[in-house]
Order: structure tokens, then sequence, then C-alpha cells
């Protein structure tokens, strides 16, 4: 079976205020074939969103004149729980892009990292229950009457899900946590829009929610410059290289790994769900919480 992608491109995302690189900062892994068509492995360190963002137009530009499909994956959700699209009153046949829209009309993000995504998650906090909740996690100096650093309650019977169904699989974090380790709600606001962008700016197809949540196959990618997926480097085990921050060590093994997988020939099956899940869970992934790549 022919590998489905020539590069693998993995985005440690990060949701920081300020400039700044190293460890909790913005890291792109790229593994693609160099002359030889050897697989060789390069990360860059960019102090901001914006020159990440600048980075990664270049890699996919060199990509694109190639010839060469890449899958690109990003470490934060790409959708919200299900029902928040409708909680929203957002308008739209596909719930993922109606919030990946409004998540973008939201988001103001400066080429500085000065970001506005504390204020987005009271304005949501806002609209659907009026007061500081489901979103929760901020800077003392960032509290707000519709935003608070603490988890004021737990999720019940009438609210959105705590999780997705994929961070159950993955015992992965939510999205309603804004702020503190471990937190991913910060980088999901302010990386939706990328990934919005990079979607319609490019031959792209968003994963599972335009590719199906289903086993992929050359054909099914045909036309297609690049996957855009959601993945959780946590799910990989690998050893640092000397000298390796925890960041980049993540993205080169995670990079690694889908690579190993599609050389095999086996990385068309990761893109369907795990063995026995049900159907309706499988609709929600490809209508509103997508997955993580590799998850179950």
């Amino acid at each position: 079976m022919p590998r489905l992608f020539s590069a693998y491109v993995i985005v440690d995302w990060s949701a920081a205020s300020k400039p700044n690189t190293g460890a909790d900062s913005v890291w792109i892994g790229v593994l693609k074939r160099d002359v030889r068509f050897r697989l060789t492995f390069e990360s860059f360190n960019t102090p901001t969103r914006a020159e990440a963002q600048t980075r990664l137009n270049g890699l996919l530009d060199d990509f694109k004149k190639r010839s060469e499909r890449a899958l690109v994956g990003f470490d934060f959700p790409l959708g919200f729980p299900r029902g928040f699209a409708e909680a929203l009153k957002l308008p739209g046949e596909a719930p993922w892009r109606a919030a990946w829209d409004q998540v973008d009309k939201m988001v103001k993000d400066k080429p500085d990292n000065t970001n506005n995504r504390f204020g987005v998650a009271s304005e949501i906090n806002r609209r659907l229950t009026g007061g500081p909740f489901p979103f929760w996690g901020c800077p003392p100096r960032d509290t707000l009457t519709t935003l608070q650093p603490k988890k004021q309650r737990p999720h019940g019977p009438g609210d959105l899900p705590e999780f997705r169904h994929a961070d159950l699989v993955a015992d992965a974090a939510s999205i309603w946590k804004l702020y503190y380790n471990g937190s991913v709600g910060g980088q999901a606001i302010l990386g939706i829009p990328v990934v919005r962008r990079l979607r319609l700016a490019r031959a792209a197809r968003a994963w599972p929610f335009e590719t199906g949540f289903k086993s992929l196959t050359e054909a099914d990618l045909a036309g297609v410059d690049l996957v855009l997926a959601e993945v959780y480097p946590s799910l990989i085990k690998g050893a640092a290289l000397p000298g390796e921050v925890k960041d980049l060590t993540q993205v080169r093994t995670t990079a690694e790994h889908f690579a190993r997988l599609d050389e095999a020939g086996k990385l068309g099956e990761v893109f369907g769900p795990p063995k026995g899940t049900a159907a309706d869970v499988v609709l929600d992934a490809e209508r509103e919480e997508g997955w993580i790549l590799g998850a179950g």
C-alpha cells in the first residue's frame, strides 16, 4: 500500500500572552524527505504565534511546489463538545464549521502575542449560561463576572458535556479549562482560527469533519494537499534526545510515529474509529466534536 503522505508536521501550540521560546512555547516539528528520499527531521521554535503561521505557510508552500501531501497535526481540540453550536444558536448545517467561524470572528491575536482569549471565553459563557460556566480558569487580574479563576460547579444533566468522546478515550483535558497546567482551552481558542485559515487557503481537508471518521485511502485524498488533524502527543511514548525540551521531544516522536505507520501501510486505518465505537459517537465526531488521531 502506498504512503498517504510525504511529510508530517506536528504543531505544539501555545496561548502565551508574550513572545517566548523554549519550554511551553510554540514548537513545529517537520519530518520530510530529503533529496535522497530519506526522512529527515527539523524543528522551529517561534517566539510568537504570528511567526509560527508564517513559518507554517512557508513549509506548506514548499510541499505544494514539490507536489508532496502533508499531514499537519495540532495539539489542541479542533471541536467543542456536542451541542455547542446549537446552544449558541450558530447558523449553518455543519456545527464544527459554525463554531470555527464564530471563534474566528471573536478572537483578536496580535503579532506580539497579546490576545483576548479570556474575553472570548467570558463572552461565550455569557451567551451560554449568563455566568462563569462552562469556561473557567484565568489569572486573578483577568477575573470577570462571567469568567472565574476556579471551576464554579460540576457539569450537570442540562449542561454541555465537560468532555468530548475523544477526551474520555484519551484521558485528555477538557476544552473548558483555560488556564493552569494541562489546560487546552486557551490553545484551542487561539489555534482554531489558524487552522481555519489554512483550510480556506489551501487544498486541505479537516479530519474527521470533511474526510469522514473512517479509514482513509489514497483515493480518498485525491487532489488533497494536506490533512489537518488533532493530535495528542502524550499518547505516544518516546525518549528525549540530549538537550531536547519536552515540547521538542513530543513533536519529533509524534511525527516519527505517524511516519512509521504510513511506511508500514497502517496509517490509513488510524483515521477510522476504534473498534466497537457506537454510531452516535462517530456522528458526533464528524459533525462537531472531532477526534484525536490515534486515540483508542
